[in-house]
């Protein structure tokens, strides 16, 4: 008797709860940390960490996952990667101190780069015509409508009842997906005829991504020129009289362009690689992921600095911001569910454009209204706007960055494209504390003097103030003088680290310019511009 056809809605369903999980993960964490920095003692480059540390990992290894989802089974992968990230949230719960938890972090990374490839690769292998179309509006609604409720659901469990259940709510929630993996999903696969492993391009681009967010993390507090604070690993120490940072930052570039030089080297042999570069001659591909990472680096920028900044300067409370920062999910849901009809009249990469214009106006409109005393009525309503742009780019983003991928190279694409969002949100972490902890020492330094405090004092209380992430200004009466310099010192350092995701989403704002227009100039037949793309699994040249 022929089995039955799956339900491919169904299907779908299963792997959007999946895709849920491992987004909300990467948000949900946000509004918690001034809570987990007061339990754990940790300071704001641990809490960058536990905020990178996620999506660097996932990051690197999601290459790797969509060419083992391709060869062994998107199916097979995405079970192991829900049982991973299940057991990393049960390390992370645990954890007793900000090296635990950073472990556990870690592991929920690596179990994320095996659920998310498959869920998009088995999206794009499941779905065609206009269905395909749909799945991947509904898969981008999903990324952008969960990423902005995980502030709001952080909050709550962290004010009702405790921080440790924004990673024990994923047990649960793994279980229900496993269970609906076993009755839904079925497994997907492609012969590979291209033989080997590129163990070289990992080891190359998880060094090379490493380095680069440990330079960005660690520059504040090690000194980004001469040393503030010594390297220890293990027994070795840094040599004194420098710092490592630019060390460290200067390899890590020569170990990116090392992976990109290998990459092609693979390639033009005709060897299994990581990366394809053949896929980024096609425009919709190479501008859509730079924006894509762009974007992300802006995005996850915000989520990192804003509730510090509602917790340590307003005083909204945890729930408070939660509530506040959902303001970003009601205008995400509401324009994620109406972009496929704008789509179907405007072209998605029209929406696309749309949706980041709105998303550099509300932020440049926070940036510029910072201040320690901002209005939570002019805060919302930005921040509302902000998640009406987000919902639109983020729905209609990824479609659009694989619409002229074949379907031979799809466990690349999706891969290649997931890999730049994850890598992007990293980033993002990591630039906004950089950025933020810069900005607060001189604006407290500034605030503190013109507050009667003498140098030496202000510059003390000022570094004091940037590893706290904001906390110090809790530890103040709020009608003392120096609870309002340290308020207005951290304002500054929030008010930089905005501006400074306003830039990146201007960049993706730009790019997804050139998205629109290289969606253009390949007509509708296919007859501009015949690309020829080497499948990753199978060698063969196959016109995009």
């Amino acid at each position: 008797m022929k089995k039955p056809a799956p339900n491919k809605w169904a299907v779908l369903a299963v792997l959007a709860a999946g895709l849920s999980m491992i987004v909300l993960d990467g948000t949900i964490v946000g509004v918690s940390l001034p809570t987990i920095i007061a339990d754990l003692g940790m300071d704001l480059g641990d809490a960058q960490w536990v905020n990178s540390l996620y999506s660097v990992v996932l990051a690197a290894l999601l290459l790797t996952a969509g060419r083992l989802g391709d060869r062994l089974g998107r199916r097979k992968l995405f079970v192991i990667g829900v049982v991973l990230f299940v057991v990393g949230s049960l390390c992370a719960a645990a954890a007793g101190s900000s090296g635990a938890l950073i472990a556990g972090r870690a592991l929920q990374g690596v179990g994320g780069a095996a659920v998310l490839p498959s869920t998009l690769s088995s999206v794009n292998a499941t779905f065609r015509g206009s269905d395909r179309a749909a799945a991947f509006g509904i898969w981008g609604a999903v990324i952008s409508g969960m990423a902005a409720v995980g502030p709001l659901l952080g909050g709550w469990l962290t004010s009702g009842i405790d921080w440790r259940w924004i990673f024990l709510v994923n047990l649960p929630l793994g279980a229900l997906v496993l269970i609906g993996t076993w009755l839904f999903v079925p497994e997907t696969s492609q012969t590979a005829a291209v033989p080997g492993v590129d163990l070289p391009g990992l080891l190359l681009s998880a060094a090379g991504f490493g380095l680069l967010v440990f330079a960005l993390i660690e520059g504040p507090t090690l000194g980004w020129w001469a040393p503030r604070q010594a390297l220890r690993l293990g027994s070795f120490t840094w040599p004194e009289g420098s710092s490592p940072v630019v060390a460290l930052g200067v390899t890590a570039l020569l170990l990116l362009a090392a992976f990109i030089w290998w990459e092609a080297r693979r390639g033009a042999a005709g060897r299994a690689a990581l990366l394809d570069l053949d896929l980024f001659r096609i425009g919709t591909f190479s501008w859509g992921n730079t924006a894509a990472s762009a974007v992300a680096v802006g995005e996850f920028g915000l989520l990192l600095v804003l509730p510090l900044f509602l917790l340590n300067v307003l005083g909204t409370g945890t729930l408070g911001a939660g509530f506040i920062l959902a303001a970003m999910a009601l205008g995400a849901f509401g324009s994620g569910a109406s972009a496929r009809r704008l789509s179907a009249c405007l072209g998605a990469e029209r929406v696309v454009v749309l949706g980041l214009v709105l998303e550099v106006v509300a932020v440049l409109t926070l940036g510029l209204s910072i201040t320690s005393h901002l209005p939570i009525g002019l805060l919302v309503p930005l921040l509302v706007v902000y998640g009406l742009g987000l919902g639109l780019a983020s729905a209609q983003l990824t479609g659009t960055v694989l619409r002229d991928i074949p379907t031979s190279a799809s466990g690349q694409g999706s891969a290649t494209q997931s890999t730049v969002r994850q890598l992007g949100s990293g980033l993002g972490s990591a630039i906004a504390g950089t950025v933020l902890a810069i900005g607060t020492t001189v604006g407290a330094t500034a605030s503190l003097r013109d507050a009667g405090t003498d140098t030496g004092t202000a510059g003390d209380l000022a570094h004091r103030l940037s590893d706290s992430a904001g906390g110090l200004i809790t530890g103040y009466d709020a009608r003392s003088p120096l609870h309002a310099a340290l308020a207005a010192g951290f304002s500054t350092g929030v008010q930089w680290a905005v501006f400074a995701s306003a830039a990146f989403l201007a960049l993706g704002l730009l790019a997804s310019l050139r998205v629109a227009a290289a969606a253009r100039a390949i007509r509708p037949d296919g007859a501009a511009g015949k690309i020829q793309v080497r499948g990753p699994d199978d060698g063969s040249a196959t016109g995009a």
